[in-house]
This record gives C-alpha cells, sequence and structure tokens, in this order.
C-alpha cells in the first residue's frame, strides 16, 4: 500500500516490494504493477473494513487519553483474543491487522489512537465495534486535538458508534450517553474493591474472585478491571479471565519494574499526559521508603503545556520529597515544587548513581520521544555494578 507520506512517497519503495513477493502494490501514481486508485489512503481503510466484515467474532474497541495498550493487553489477554501488537493503533495498522484475522474466531481486541480531529471517524468507520470502551478522559494531543472539550468530542465517537458502552468512573463525568455502563474502584457498575498497590503488584476483589495482577500501580489493576468488566457484560466465565490475567504481560515502559544494586526501578516512560503522571503518582504514595521521581516533559500539550506541567510538579510533590524534573518546563517545575532541576539524561544519571541507596525507589515518566528509556537502561546496568 504505497501511501504519500510529509518526506516521501511509498511509490519509492514499490519495487523492492515487488521483488519481494508482494503480489501487486495499490497507490495514487503510475508503476508497474500497480493498480491506481485516486486516494489510496481511502482505499486502505474500505479494504480493512472489508476484511473486517469477513470477521463475525465480537469487536471489542479501546479508546481513551491513556492506559489504552495496558487496557488492550488486559483485555485480549484475558479474554484469550487475539490483539494487535504494541500501540499499532492508527488506521493503517488496524487494516493490516483485520488483514490477517483468521476466520472463524470468537472475538479480537482492538486499540484506537488518535492525535487529530476527525480521526476517530476514520478508526470507528473501519473497526465497527461491538462494543467500545474509554479507558480515562484529559488532556492529550493537544497540538492536534485543540482543546479538553475537543478531546471528549473526539474520544466519546468510539462509544456513540458501539452497540455496548463502557467507561471508567472517571470518563463518565465528562459522558451522557445512553446505555453506559461504569467501572472503577469502590465505584461504578462494575467495581472493584480492596485495591491494593503493592511494590512489584496489584490485588483487587471483583465479585467472588480475588485478582492479582503482576504489575504494580493503578494502570494495570484499572486495566485488569476493565478486562473483567468487559468479560461480565459478554458473559464469559470470570474465573478464567482472572487466572489468564495473573500471567498478564505488558510491553516495555508501563511500569516495568527492575531490582538492581537493592534499588526498585520502574520505566513508565513509554508515554505521559496528565492522566498518566497522577496514576503513576498514586501509586507512588502508597508506597514506604524513600522515592526519587524523575519528570520529563509531556509532548504535544499547545498552550496549556506549562500550566499542566506546574500541575503534575505539585502531584509529585505530593508523592516524594526527592524530584528531579527535566526539558522545557523543568526549571519553572522545580521553582514550583521544588526539587532538581537538571539539564540533560545524563546528567540525571550521574546525579542519582551519587545519590540512591540500596531500598530506594526510582521512577522515571516522560513522553516516549524524551527516551528515558535509554537512561532506565544504563541506569540498571550501573545499579548492577554498584557496590553501595
Amino acid at each position: 500500500m504505497a501511501l504519500p507520506g510529509e518526506r516521501t512517497h511509498g511509490r519509492e519503495f514499490a519495487k523492492e516490494a515487488l521483488g519481494r513477493g508482494a503480489a501487486w502494490v495499490l497507490t495514487d501514481r503510475a508503476h508497474p504493477g500497480a493498480i491506481q486508485v485516486k486516494n489510496p489512503y481511502q482505499a486502505l481503510i474500505k479494504l480493512g473494513r472489508a476484511f473486517r466484515d469477513r470477521f463475525k467474532g465480537k469487536l471489542v474497541a479501546v479508546g481513551g487519553s491513556s492506559g489504552k495498550t495496558t487496557t488492550k493487553e488486559a483485555l485480549a489477554q484475558g479474554l484469550g483474543w487475539p490483539a494487535p501488537k504494541g500501540n499499532l493503533n492508527t488506521p493503517a495498522a488496524l487494516a493490516r491487522f483485520f488483514w490477517h484475522l483468521e476466520e472463524p474466531g470468537e472475538g479480537a481486541v482492538v486499540e484506537l489512537g488518535i492525535d487529530r480531529l476527525g480521526e476517530m471517524d476514520e478508526l470507528v468507520t473501519l473497526a465497527a465495534p461491538n462494543l467500545g470502551l474509554i479507558t480515562t478522559l484529559g488532556a492529550e494531543h493537544l497540538d492536534g486535538l485543540g482543546c479538553l472539550e475537543n478531546v471528549v468530542n473526539e474520544e466519546s465517537k468510539l462509544l456513540r458508534t458501539s452497540n455496548k458502552k463502557l467507561a471508567s468512573v472517571q470518563a463518565a463525568k465528562f459522558l451522557d450517553l445512553p446505555g453506559l455502563k461504569t467501572y472503577g474502584f469502590e465505584a461504578g457498575d462494575f467495581a472493584g474493591e480492596n485495591l491494593e498497590l503493592k511494590e512489584s503488584s496489584s490485588r483487587f476483589v471483583f465479585g467472588e474472585h480475588t485478582v492479582t495482577v503482576p504489575y504494580p500501580g493503578v494502570g494495570p489493576a484499572l486495566g485488569a478491571l476493565a478486562a473483567l468488566a468487559v468479560a461480565a457484560v459478554l458473559g464469559k466465565n470470570l474465573a478464567e479471565v482472572a487466572e489468564r490475567l495473573s500471567a498478564l504481560t505488558l510491553p516495555p515502559g508501563r511500569m516495568e519494574r527492575v531490582v538492581a544494586g537493592g534499588v526498585s526501578l520502574i520505566n513508565d516512560a513509554y508515554n505521559s499526559n496528565p492522566a498518566s503522571v497522577s496514576a503513576g503518582m498514586e501509586y507512588l504514595k502508597r508506597q514506604p521508603g524513600r522515592k526519587w521521581v524523575v519528570l520529563g516533559e509531556m509532548k504535544e500539550l499547545g498552550k496549556e503545556s506549562e500550566k499542566l506541567h506546574l500541575e503534575a510538579a505539585h502531584l509529585a510533590k505530593q508523592a516524594s520529597d526527592c524530584l528531579i524534573f527535566l526539558g522545557s518546563h523543568a526549571e519553572a517545575q522545580a521553582r514550583e515544587a521544588g526539587g532538581k532541576l537538571l539539564l540533560n539524561k545524563e546528567e540525571v544519571l550521574e546525579f542519582l548513581l551519587a545519590n540512591v541507596q540500596a531500598g530506594d525507589l526510582v521512577y522515571l515518566k516522560a513522553s516516549r520521544s524524551v527516551g528515558l528509556e535509554k537512561l532506565f537502561s544504563e541506569l540498571v546496568q550501573a545499579l548492577e555494578r554498584w557496590q553501595p
């Protein structure tokens, strides 16, 4: 599928694709072995929808401002259904997933990610979900979406086009939709109770079932609760779902915990926005001992960026006295909430190695483009050789 891009056109790779076994090329430019169309992107969506329509199982779609991939993985693994790998949540990625989706099948789970106005329309047209679920609603991708009101309007299109509708209690505060069911801890139509956020795992009670998730933090626990809520709506065996969730495996960067040199390190830096920072701080507040919070920049927040970064700094201050900020808003954050202002990841690494002690917990959070996963890896390697 040779699509036009920002810097080049997919047609430039058509010859290579044909040489490696492609049967044909779909594009808007003439080329040997090509099926030429006016708009290859729209053709891709239509083709993906045709393959989607061949699948007769249930299709659950997950949207929201944060926690989508975690929730998608919990749903897919808990139900035992196929899902795209990682956070492949764009129209092109979904079209490819439907192309390879085996029929017959009981069901499948997809994630819908948006960063511009109108994108959810494309996604729901392609996915045609039987059940839509919204994880959270908050500031996200404001460079493309503009404001929180637009975020809510765009994300809620998923629920407005789904027969069955689920949302977290947090997200439901922004929504007024008939037939909407909610899930949450100590609240909602599907309520989890007695949530325990341990250092390396989470546990809660859902009905008659005690559920253990092998990841720390609110996000993985809420994803598992969402999976159980969907299972209840679909009439699945909850004991079997809970058992599968006890072996949940998440992609890297989502409350990924490693212990090195007696120090607990948590890489939660696959992505970051105000909602996911709040969830991270809620987890840290419940942990004993000394906690180091490394907050990098939250990207794509538009004109609200500094205000939202200062709010994140205040949340961090409530969770820990050991704060490290880096990025374009770091100076304002350190001035507002205290803590250490560092200019780059190398300085953070040097500072932490000089100040952490065995028994400490180090939590890293930033948008993916900041690259804190590299700092996490270097810190783990250094602490494994560390002599406290």
